[in-house]
């Protein structure tokens, strides 16, 4: 099975956990179905990425980047590469590289969809042509050991946050947080 095909079936079984995010769920299906390069960093003006919220075990702390181009705090995460067979493994992937943690427990289910502009992610194709969009697939992965984090080429920093106390939230991101606590929760 490719990368197209894991995220093409992974995104038409998951069940969203609210009307905001089935509808984003169909836009990714519809764009997968449509695109056979959609997990490719070189579709335009859409593609997909993976990305990961790390937990600490209890829940009580997440794992930010402060990602160096946005300059904003993130979760760990990037495009796909080549490589990758499943939008999980991607995640994965991005997360390990990101913060040098090696013991991260992924939970292959996605945990939110994330719709975005990057603008420094390439610029327009065509006249008239908006800017690239991530279309992020999020995951959730808990720490396990005592490690600590280390900061990537693509960051500033990278640092342990209190859940409730997060940096710039901005509500996407609360959403994440929330839904990432109620899972590991359940």
């Amino acid at each position: 099975m490719s990368l197209h095909d894991d995220a093409l079936a992974r995104l038409e079984a998951w069940s969203a956990p609210s009307t905001e995010q089935e509808r984003l769920r169909e836009r990714y299906v519809a764009h997968l179905r449509t695109h056979p390069d959609a997990c490719d960093r070189s579709c335009r003006p859409d593609h997909l990425t993976a990305s990961t919220l790390v937990l600490s075990p209890g829940g009580g702390h997440v794992l930010l980047t402060l990602h160096a181009k946005a300059r904003q705090w993130f979760q760990l995460g990037g495009h796909c590469e080549p490589g990758d067979t499943t939008l999980a493994a991607a995640a994965l992937r991005e997360a390990t590289e990101e913060s040098g943690l090696g013991e991260l427990e992924l939970d292959p289910v996605p945990v939110q969809l994330s719709e975005h502009a990057v603008p420094f992610c390439g610029t327009p194709t065509a006249p008239g042509e908006r800017p690239v969009h991530h279309l992020d697939v999020r995951f959730l992965a808990v720490v396990r050991g005592e490690a600590d984090a280390v900061v990537s080429d693509e960051s500033l920093d990278v640092r342990w946050w209190p859940a409730d106390e997060l940096p710039d939230p901005q509500p996407d991101m609360v959403e994440l947080v929330d839904l990432a606590r109620a899972r590991l929760r359940a």
